[in-house]
């Protein structure tokens, strides 16, 4: 056999290796879930299969440039639809995720962890064109059962979701059938006010037991939902954000016929491209009022930005899988290239990152589950808040960087996109960078429940509770001193703090895990991070190193 073929055959054995169950090929979710609870597992197994095979071929084909969602304004009689045409493998993905039942888990309180294990596991073929509905439509499950248990209770102002509404939205909300479900979406965003919201000027006026929404929202993803969740302000009421109020708003009236938007044009973007992302006007939309304005907007973004880094989460873990198996097959001067000590230290990272991210996340999200069944300690919820943002944004950190080293293990066979997919999910993981917040925004408002609300007081009595493995204390002074600062002063330095926190805190979970990679990865985390400028300092990096990669 010559050169070239032996190369091939190789490249073919990587391939090989990745068709592996990707949940059977992942022993740290699979501790993560026995530590949490979660016993059941075989729907996890089963999808595995599923995202290893014909969704990873699916999700390659409908981010093909000729593949992308495209905009239908009108059927062929002309009757006007507003329609986003996808290409079939996309529903093909929706049929096989929606089957799993994972949103009609969001019946039973406490099992969002479940929903949120088959989202990382789709997550693995990048955005797949789903996960972000997945993240929309929870967030408006939630809206819309907090706003039944509101009517229920006789709490809601005249044009609000009657109980009747939310029952039948929340049965296709739940529905595993995909051609019959109902997915949600949520449309905060207006082009002069992005993260301040106290800008957005779309306004809703009072129409007999409903609201007509008028108005332009300018970031407007999973446009082809069938539930829309909108902020706007209520004819006369006060500017800024105390005056906003949230609706939901159908895709079709009762009759059949679309409500009153229309879709401006499709976003052309970095990532993310098989999701169908637009710009709307809404020209006197009907909708109706969901709950408080503050509680529902708290919902909808906590949630996102919990599956924002479970998303994160499934990039890091396929660029671990794709970097290491080809490491294992290339040859390079006669040898694998996985022997090599740079390579080496890029998998250990790598797989280290994969493990980190995996154990805040998981346990985050666990942490939501107990407090969705009343199961929280004092002061519980007050940390919940800090630390889904915090997570938020050290996962959104480290999965670009991890896509970058995955990347240079390929050389230049990994700027390909038909060679592997990591080129894609490098192009989704800057999208979810700024999903639901930036950095900026999430430190202001860690910045903010700090100084005005003194939420990371329980937050680190909580952590110096959960994590006898971490060093906080100087960590909690230094954020101290931040915060005592007047807040135009604390604001360029918050970031600092809330990055130191993230080693110590992946490390500690890691560090307290049983399994031996999982402690590895926790040691090895604190090690590259507090090695300083001593390049010969860390005395046990290579024992660690081969032991991360094996």
């Amino acid at each position: 056999m010559n050169a070239p073929d032996t190369t091939r055959t190789a490249f073919a054995a990587w391939r090989a290796d990745l068709a592996a169950n990707a949940f059977a090929a992942d022993p740290h979710v699979l501790a993560l879930l026995k530590r949490y609870g979660r016993r059941e597992v075989g729907g996890f197994h089963e999808f595995g299969g599923q995202v290893s095979g014909p969704i990873d071929a699916w999700a390659r084909e409908t981010n093909r440039e000729g593949s992308l969602p495209q905009l239908r304004r009108y059927d062929a009689l002309g009757f006007r639809t507003e329609a986003i045409v996808f290409h079939p493998d996309y529903h093909q993905i929706g049929r096989a995720a929606y089957r799993t039942g994972l949103m009609g888990l969001y019946a039973t309180p406490g099992r969002e962890l479940d929903t949120l294990v088959y989202t990382y596991l789709l997550g693995q073929n990048g955005e797949a064109g789903h996960t972000c509905p997945f993240a929309c439509t929870a967030g408006m499950i939630k809206s819309i059962q907090a706003g039944a248990r509101d009517a229920a209770a006789g709490l809601v102002p005249h044009g609000s979701v009657t109980a009747e509404i939310a029952a039948a939205w929340l049965h296709k909300l739940y529905d595993p059938n995909y051609d019959t479900h109902f997915h949600g979406s949520q449309f905060l965003t207006e082009v002069q006010g992005g993260s301040d919201v106290g800008a957005n000027a779309v306004v809703a006026r009072p129409d007999g037991d409903r609201w007509r929404i008028t108005g332009e929202k300018w970031f407007c993803s999973v446009i082809d939902a069938h539930l829309f969740l909108v902020t706007a302000r209520p004819e006369g009421a006060r500017d800024g954000t105390a005056g906003l109020g949230a609706f939901v708003v159908p895709r079709y009236k009762a009759d059949g016929t679309p409500n009153d938007f229309t879709i401006r044009r499709l976003k052309d973007k970095l990532g993310t491209r098989s999701m169908a992302s637009a710009e709307v006007d809404f020209v006197g939309a009907e909708g109706w009022r969901v709950g408080d304005f503050r509680r529902t907007v708290e919902i909808v973004l906590n949630t996102s930005r919990v599956y924002n880094a479970m998303v994160a989460c499934a990039f890091m873990q396929r660029a671990w899988r794709e970097a290491e198996s080809y490491a294992r097959h290339r040859l390079a001067f006669g040898r694998s290239i996985k022997e090599f000590p740079v390579i080496a230290r890029i998998l250990a990272r790598l797989n280290t990152e994969a493990h980190a991210a995996r154990a805040s996340t998981f346990w985050v999200a666990d942490m939501g589950d107990r407090l969705a069944t009343g199961r929280g300690t004092p002061g519980e919820p007050e940390a919940h808040r800090m630390l889904v943002n915090l997570n938020k944004i050290w996962t959104a950190l480290t999965c670009p960087a991890a896509l970058r080293d995955a990347i240079e293990v390929f050389g230049g066979n990994g700027a390909i996109e038909e060679f592997s997919v990591l080129p894609r999910l490098l192009r989704d993981s800057l999208v979810i960078e700024a999903w639901e917040g930036g950095h900026g925004v999430l430190c202001a408002q860690l910045l903010r429940d700090s100084q005005r609300l003194r939420l990371h007081e329980p937050m680190f009595a909580l952590l110096a509770d959960a994590l006898p493995h971490a060093e906080l204390g100087p960590i909690q002074v230094r954020w101290n001193a931040v915060i005592a600062r007047p807040e135009a002063e604390a604001s360029w330095h918050i970031r600092d703090v809330v990055e130191e926190l993230r080693v110590e805190v992946q490390s500690a979970l890691l560090l307290g895990e049983p399994g031996p990679t999982a402690q590895t990865a926790g040691a090895h985390l604190r090690a590259s991070s507090r090695r300083g400028a001593d390049p010969l300092g860390d005395e046990g990096l290579v024992e660690r190193v081969g032991a991360l990669i094996v």
